[in-house]
C-alpha cells in the first residue's frame, strides 16, 4: 500500500515522532523491523552479565596481594609474614577480655614488641614507648548504640608508641593510628582485632625507618576496653568528622584503594548495629580520619571462629600496604592543622566526601558540593529531555510514560511479593529459619530467583497493558496494515520499558541528592550510561522511520559502567547482611523468625528490580521468557532441596550459630531470701533451640514461658535448666543495693549503696519514669555527675567495666521527678516495679555451665558483646516502694 504522491502530510505516533512519509512501503517495513529476538542470544546475554558481575566482585574484593616476607618487603616495607607472627602470638593467648589475666599477657607482648621497634629504629628517628594507665573515666556518647547509656571504666592499661623525626622541631599536630588489644570473652580475636594490632606493629616498624623525613609525628595507640564500649579510645583522647582531607589523601596514596561511602551511610543510618573507636575520636575529640574494618565472612564476628586459620592470605598485606602509603603521604604534609577541623569549627555539608573504588584499582572522590552541581545538572537535563519529548508527543506520549512507569511499579510489587513469599515459607519448611548462613550462595535460588521471576512477571504485565493502550492509539489511524501495526506496537512498548528504567533512577537521584545521601552516586551511574547509550545508538525516530528492535550493543554499552562500578558492592552487601543474621535477634525471641529472610529478600528484590530493568525490557520480544521462568524455578527447587535434605546445613563448625550459656542467680525482690539458680541457654540467631538441646541434654526446657531480664536486653525465647545448679557460686557473690538515706522534702533524694562484691563488670538500669537525675561515686571520686541524662524506653543504663583493681563499692544518689507519686499500699503494682535493676558478671564457669559447654554442638559458638553477660551472672533490683 502506498500513499498518493500528492499527499505531503505525516502521521505522528504515540511516541510523538512522525512514523510515515510519502513514498513509505508498509509491506517492506514490518519485515525489516521484526519484533522477534533470538532466545538463545538473550539467555547468553543473561549469562554474560551474571558472569561479569561475579568477575567484578572477585576482582574488587577477593583479589588480594601476595604476602611478603621480611626480606621481600625490606626494612621500609610491610610484611604480612611478620605481621602474622604477631597475630599468632596474640591468638595463642586465647580470649583476652578486660579484667582477665590473659589481657595482661597480651599487653606485655605488645609492650615488648614496641620496645623492640624502638631499638631497631633509624638513628634519625625518635621512638617513645609508654605504658599508659587510665584510673577511671566516664564515656558518654549520645548517638548510635550508646544513646541512653553512660559507660564507666576503671583500671585500663594501654600502650602508646610515638614515632617522630629526631632533628625536626616537633609540630603541634600528630597522626593517630589506633586499635584495641582486648577481645570479647568468647573469641581469640584474630580479626577483631589482633590482626589490627599486628598491622600496627609492623607499620610502626616500617615507619620507624622512614620518619626522619616526616613533618609530623605518628602515634600508635594500642588500647584496651574497646569491646566494653569504646572505653580505651575515650580514656586516651580525654587525657592525652567527616573531614574529606583524610579520604582524599588515602585515595591519592593507597596502593590497593578500597572504600565506599555506602558503608559510611549505613553506619550513619544505624542500619549496622555496631560501633568502633572512631566514633569516640570523631564525637569527643572532633578528629578527622578513616575507619578500616574487615567485612568478609562477618558471621564469625565475636565467636570462636574469629581465629587465625580463617584470616585470608593477603588481607593483612592489603591493609598494611595501603596504610603505610597513606601514613607516608600525610606525615610528609607540611601542616596538618591547615587541613584538619575541630568539632567546634565543624564542616559544611558541601565539603563532605563522596567516594568509591573501581575494581580495587582506582578511587573516585569528589565533594558533596560538586555532587550537588553534578547531580542537579544531570537531573535538570534529564527532565528537560523528558519534557521536550512529552511536548512533542502530546497526550499519547504522556500516557505511554505513565504506563511504562506503571510497569516499574508492577515490577517492584511482583518481585517483592515473590521473594517475600519464599521468605515467609522458608521457616515453615526448614529446621532453621535461616538455612543459608553457612552457604550464602543459597540466597541466589531461595530469594534472587523468585525476585527475578516476579520482576519479569510484573514488567511483562506492564508491557501488555502498554501494548493495549498503543494498540488503541494506533487503531485510530487506518493507514497501517494489521501486521505492521502489531510489530510497531511491540517495538514501541519495548522502547518505553527501557526508557522507564532511567526514570526510576532519575527519581532516586533527585531524592538522594535532596537528602545529601552519599550513596546517590549509584543512581547517577545507573542513569547516565544507559541513557547515553540509548541516545547514541538508538537514533531518534525521524519522520521517515519506524521503531526498530533495541540493539544489543545499546544494552552492553549502557550496562558496562554500572556493572563495573556497583556489581561487586551489591554482592558484598548481600554477604554482609547474611553474616549479620547470626546476631540479628538482639533480644532473643523478640524478633519474628522470618524477619532475617524478609530483610534479605527485600534487599535482593530491590536490587534486581532496579538493576535488571534494562535487561528485562529486551526479553518480551523473544522466546526467552519460558526458559528464564524454567531456569529460575529449577534453581529455586534445587536450593530448597539442598536445604530440606541437609546437603547444605544452616551452620557448620566454621560458620557457627551464636549462643550464650549463662548460669544465672536471680536475687530480685521476690527471691532475695532464696535466690533462683538456673542455667539459661539462648541465641541471637533466629530459630528454635530444639536440636541443640537434644544434643546437650541436662534437663533443659525451651519456650517463651520464662522471660529473663538481663538489664541490657531480655531473653523472650530460650531454654533453662534447674538441674545441679547450686554449685560454683555462693550467697556472698550476690550484689547488694541498700538504701542509706531517703529524704522526702521538696525534692526527694535517695542515697543508695551499691556493692558488686568481686565483680568488675556490671550494668545498672535506672527507671527514669521516677528518677529525673542521679550521681554515681566510687572510691570517693565522682564518676557520673548530675545533669544531662538521656533514656531509652524509660531506662538509663550505666555500664561499668574495668581491670582487677577497679572499685566494687559505689554510692548512688537518686533525684526523684517532681511529678512522682507512690502509692501507700506496699503491695500495689506500682510499688513492685523496679526502681533499679542490677546485673553483675563474673568470668567463672560453674560445674553446670561447664557441662553444658562441653556438650555444646560444634555448629554453636558462644557470642560476646559489651551488653551480654559472661558465663555467671547475678540479678538484683530495688523496687519503687522500697
Amino acid at each position: 500500500m502506498r500513499r498518493r504522491p500528492g499527499s505531503s502530510s505525516a502521521m505522528a505516533g504515540p511516541s510523538g515522532t512522525e512514523e510515515t512519509r510519502a513514498g513509505d512501503d508498509f509491506d517492506g517495513i514490518p519485515r525489516a523491523a521484526s519484533p522477534r529476538r533470538s532466545p538463545f542470544v538473550l539467555l547468553s546475554l543473561f549469562g554474560l552479565i551474571m558472569y561479569c558481575s561475579w568477575a567484578v566482585y572477585r576482582c574488587q574484593f577477593e583479589s588480594l596481594p601476595a604476602p611478603l616476607t621480611a626480606e621481600q618487603a625490606g626494612k621500609r616495607g610491610f610484611s604480612e609474614v611478620e605481621a602474622m607472627k604477631h597475630v599468632k602470638a596474640l591468638t595463642d593467648i586465647g580470649p583476652h577480655h578486660v579484667g582477665s589475666d590473659a589481657l595482661d599477657d597480651a599487653i606485655q607482648y605488645v609492650l615488648a614488641a614496641s620496645e623492640k621497634i624502638k631499638k631497631i629504629a633509624h638513628w634519625e628517628v625518635d621512638v617513645q614507648v609508654d605504658a599508659f594507665h587510665a584510673q577511671s573515666g566516664t564515656n558518654r556518647l549520645f548517638s548510635g548504640l550508646f544513646r541512653g547509656r553512660t559507660l564507666v571504666y576503671s583500671d585500663l592499661h594501654h600502650i602508646v608508641l610515638k614515632v617522630s623525626p629526631k632533628y625536626v622541631a616537633e609540630a603541634g599536630d600528630a597522626i593517630l593510628v589506633s586499635s584495641h588489644i582486648d577481645t570479647v570473652f568468647s573469641a581469640e580475636g584474630a580479626g577483631d582485632c589482633s590482626s589490627c594490632i599486628a598491622v600496627m606493629l609492623e607499620l610502626a616498624r616500617a615507619v620507624s625507618q622512614w620518619a626522619h623525613g616526616f613533618k609530623s609525628a605518628v602515634i600508635f595507640l594500642f588500647n584496651t576496653g574497646e569491646e566494653e564500649g569504646l572505653n580505651g579510645a575515650h580514656s586516651f583522647i580525654t587525657q592525652a568528622g567527616p573531614n574529606p582531607w583524610a579520604i582524599e589523601n588515602f585515595a591519592l596514596a593507597a596502593k590497593y584503594p578500597s572504600g565506599h561511602v555506602i558503608a559510611q551511610d549505613l553506619f550513619a543510618s544505624g542500619a549496622i548495629k555496631s560501633a568502633t573507636d572512631f566514633q569516640v575520636y570523631k564525637e569527643v575529640a572532633g578528629l578527622s580520619g578513616l575507619d578500616f574494618a574487615y567485612t568478609d565472612n562477618s558471621a564469625v564476628y565475636h565467636t570462636k571462629n574469629d581465629k587465625l586459620e580463617l584470616l585470608k592470605s593477603g588481607s593483612l598485606q592489603h591493609l598494611g600496604e595501603n596504610m603505610l602509603a597513606f601514613l607516608l603521604q600525610i606525615a610528609s604534609s607540611p601542616d596538618l592543622s591547615g587541613v584538619q577541623r575541630t568539632k567546634d569549627e565543624g564542616i559544611s555539608a558541601s565539603s563532605s566526601a563522596i567516594y568509591f573504588d573501581i575494581l580495587g584499582l582506582y578511587m573516585v572522590l569528589y565533594h558533596q558540593g560538586f555532587a550537588n552541581i553534578l547531580h542537579n545538572s544531570v537531573a535538570l537535563q534529564s527532565l528537560l529531555i523528558w519534557s521536550t519529548s512529552l511536548l512533542m508527543g502530546g497526550y499519547p506520549a504522556a500516557v505511554s510514560l505513565i504506563l511504562s512507569c506503571l510497569s516499574i511499579i508492577l515490577m517492584w510489587i511482583f518481585s517483592l511479593s515473590f521473594s517475600l513469599l519464599s521468605a515467609f515459607i522458608l521457616p515453615l519448611l526448614s529446621t532453621s529459619p535461616v538455612p543459608y548462613v553457612a552457604s550464602p550462595w543459597l540466597v541466589i535460588g531461595l530469594f534472587a530467583a523468585p525476585a527475578l521471576l516476579g520482576a519479569l512477571t510484573g514488567q511483562h504485565l506492564g508491557f501488555l497493558i502498554l501494548q493495549m493502550y498503543l494498540s488503541n492509539a494506533y487503531s485510530k489511524r487506518k493507514q497501517l496494515p494489521p501486521l505492521t501495526q502489531s510489530a510497531l506496537i511491540k517495538l514501541e512498548a519495548e522502547r518505553w520499558l527501557y526508557k522507564a528504567g532511567s526514570m526510576q533512577w532519575l527519581i532516586l537521584l533527585v531524592i538522594g541528592n535532596y537528602y545529601r545521601i552519599g550513596s546517590s552516586y549509584l543512581a547517577l551511574v545507573w542513569l547516565v550510561p544507559p541513557a547515553f547509550s540509548y541516545g547514541f545508538l538508538e537514533a531518534t525516530l525521524t519522520p521517515g522511520r519506524f521503531p526498530k528492535p533495541l540493539k544489543l550493543a545499546t544494552l552492553l554499552f549502557g550496562l558496562s559502567v554500572p556493572i563495573v562500578v556497583s556489581a561487586g558492592v551489591f554482592i558484598r552487601l548481600v554477604g554482609t547482611i547474611i553474616g549479620m543474621v547470626v546476631r540479628l535477634d538482639r533480644n532473643p525471641g523478640n524478633t519474628p523468625e522470618w524477619m532475617a529472610n524478609v530483610i534479605i529478600a527485600v534487599f535482593i528484590a530491590l536490587v534486581i528490580s532496579l538493576t535488571m530493568v534494562y535487561l528485562l525490557s529486551y526479553v518480551h520480544l523473544s522466546g526467552a521468557k519460558k526458559s528464564i521462568f524454567l531456569a529460575a524455578s529449577v534453581l529455586f527447587g534445587l536450593c530448597l532441596a539442598a536445604v530440606l535434605s541437609g546437603v547444605a546445613p544452616p551452620f557448620t563448625e566454621d560458620t557457627a550459630r551464636a549462643v550464650n550459656v549463662v548460669h544465672i542467680v536471680d536475687a530480685t525482690i521476690n527471691k532475695q531470701e532464696q535466690p533462683d539458680s538456673y542455667v539459661s541457654f539462648f541465641s541471637t540467631t533466629p530459630g528454635k533451640l530444639t536440636k541443640e538441646v537434644e544434643q546437650i541434654g541436662g534437663g533443659f526446657t525451651c519456650g517463651r514461658d520464662k522471660v529473663v531480664d538481663l538489664v541490657t536486653f531480655s531473653v523472650k525465647y530460650g531454654c533453662w535448666s534447674y538441674d545441679d545448679t547450686e554449685g560454683g557460686w555462693s550467697k556472698t557473690d550476690i550484689p547488694t543495693l541498700l538504701v542509706i538515706n531517703d529524704g522526702k522534702g521538696d525534692k526527694r533524694i535517695t542515697e543508695v549503696s551499691l556493692d558488686t562484691k568481686s565483680s568488675t563488670r556490671w550494668v545498672l538500669a535506672v527507671n527514669t519514669e521516677y528518677i529525673e537525675d542521679f550521681k554515681l561515686e566510687g572510691n570517693s571520686e565522682e564518676l557520673i555527675p548530675l545533669h544531662d541524662k538521656s533514656s531509652v524506653d524509660g531506662w538509663h543504663i550505666i555500664q561499668f567495666s574495668g581491670g582487677k583493681k577497679s572499685p566494687t563499692r559505689f554510692d548512688l544518689t537518686l533525684v526523684w521527678a517532681n511529678s512522682t507519686q507512690i502509692a501507700h499500699d506496699a503491695d500495689s503494682q506500682k510499688n513492685q516495679q523496679s526502681l533499679l535493676k542490677l546485673r553483675t558478671d563474673m568470668d567463672r564457669l560453674t560445674p553446670k555451665a561447664e557441662k553444658v559447654l562441653m556438650k555444646l554442638p560444634p555448629w554453636c559458638s558462644l557470642f560476646g558483646k559489651s551488653t551480654s553477660p559472661h558465663t555467671l551472672a547475678f540479678l538484683r533490683d530495688l523496687p519503687v516502694g522500697f
